[in-house]
């Protein structure tokens, strides 16, 4: 792998200290030592509980941005845009993880690995929000990539930096908190699915549950069915939108397995299928996998799912199926008076993701039950949150509360 791991010489005889003596957290030397991630250290140093709590912590993982990252932040217009109490100390949390991950472990199958962040006004995913980790171009000489929320994609620069209580990853960008579902649909344009759950009022349950996995269609596949939406009732239309939910189970790509069923917010369940390196919801095809929100995750599909459909998947066809017999397109229903995303944003998110193709493999097939059985162990601590910030809809610039800390970094 293509990784620059060397420390300055001022950092190593840091570490040495700070693991000769035990009043002085290793982590603090690195961070003291380390002259890329002066920005950082000067961030920590205004939130000390954050600090205190990262050094008396064990075997973690921190991305650590750049200083360079953190100046694109202040270069950011949107740098002002969010202001709320605790903001830095979620977005701080949310770039470490429990556990420690290396680099040499990282494949292109993505693995999504809890942070600290569980402060329940940013994340009710149960055990603490995740960010995703997985090895690009190849799998030699490959970078690793961190994947959080809207799309936002941070490259490792420096890997493999050990302190005493874990390891400390440099990347490139700072990671962006995951929105809610309803602001993270707009940002991926997918405006008529937040039209949709506006007209059913579902935008509050799906923004507010825990522990939630969502098949959202595009704007297409709305399209390609406009006749058959255009005189649904609302709970008809709700019950096709339950069937795009499965509730109480993050499903993020690598728990997903060939031939597993699972049961959704609607009822009826849904079958996934997995050949050559593509996944496929009933006969819908994942085009765009694991973006992240604050309740679990999205994958975008390519045709609208109809619970009372048999249609299996043709993996040789590159149209989409339409699962709903007779029905012909029409306008894009459901947007009317729905705002289009930021050319930024959206380009994050637009984009078809290869995290299920190149270098996948199958999850074991009890594996969507394993994580429905963890996150049901901790469901009380989540059940009654209520919902998460729609943060990142504006970019990751947008998550700093103000540019105030800013001017001291």
């Amino acid at each position: 792998m293509q990784f620059k791991t060397f420390l300055t010489a001022a950092a190593i005889a840091g570490l040495a200290s700070a693991q000769s003596n035990d009043t002085t957290p290793s982590l603090a030397a690195a961070l003291n030592s380390t002259s890329d991630l002066s920005s950082l250290n000067t961030l920590l140093g205004q939130n000390p509980d954050i600090l205190n709590t990262l050094a008396n912590a064990t075997n973690i993982t921190i991305f650590a941005p750049s200083n360079s990252a953190f100046e694109s932040i202040l270069n950011s217009p949107d740098v002002q845009a969010l202001q709320a109490d605790g903001t830095v100390a979620a977005l701080l949390t949310y770039h470490v993880l429990n556990g420690t991950v290396y680099a040499e472990n990282i494949t292109s199958t993505p693995t999504f690995a809890h942070t600290l962040l569980s402060n329940e006004t940013y994340s009710t995913v149960t055990g603490g929000q995740v960010v995703g980790v997985r090895l690009v171009n190849g799998t030699d000489g490959g970078n690793v990539t961190v994947i959080s929320g809207f799309g936002q994609r941070s490259n490792v620069v420096t890997a493999n930096v050990n302190v005493t209580n874990g390891v400390v990853h440099i990347i490139d960008q700072v990671l962006t908190i995951p929105g809610n579902v309803s602001s993270t649909a707009l940002a991926a344009n997918l405006t008529a699915l937040a039209g949709a759950l506006q007209a059913t009022n579902l935008t509050d349950t799906l923004d507010t549950t825990p522990d939630i996995t969502v098949f959202a269609p595009t704007n297409a596949a709305f399209e390609d069915i406009g006749s058959a939406l255009a005189n649904l009732t609302v709970e008809q239309a709700s019950a096709i939108l339950g069937y795009h939910v499965i509730n109480g189970t993050v499903a993020y790509s690598s728990l997903l397995s060939n031939g597993s069923s699972v049961d959704t917010l609607a009822g009826p369940p849904v079958n996934i299928t997995i050949e050559d390196g593509e996944v496929f919801v009933n006969s819908a095809r994942v085009i765009a996998a694991d973006i992240l929100v604050s309740g679990g995750v999205v994958h975008v599909i390519d045709s609208v799912l109809n619970p009372n459909s048999t249609l299996t998947p043709n993996p040789d066809e590159d149209e989409p199926a339409v699962a709903y017999s007779g029905a012909s397109s029409g306008a894009v229903p459901y947007t009317s008076g729905i705002t289009a995303p930021t050319a930024t944003t959206y380009s994050n998110l637009a984009s078809t993701t290869d995290a299920v193709a190149e270098g996948y493999t199958a999850a074991p097939s009890d594996a969507l039950n394993s994580a429905s059985e963890s996150a049901a162990t901790g469901a009380s601590s989540t059940s009654s949150a209520g919902a998460a910030m729609p943060t990142g809809a504006i970019g990751a610039a947008a998550l700093f509360g103000g540019a105030a800390w800013l001017a001291n970094l």
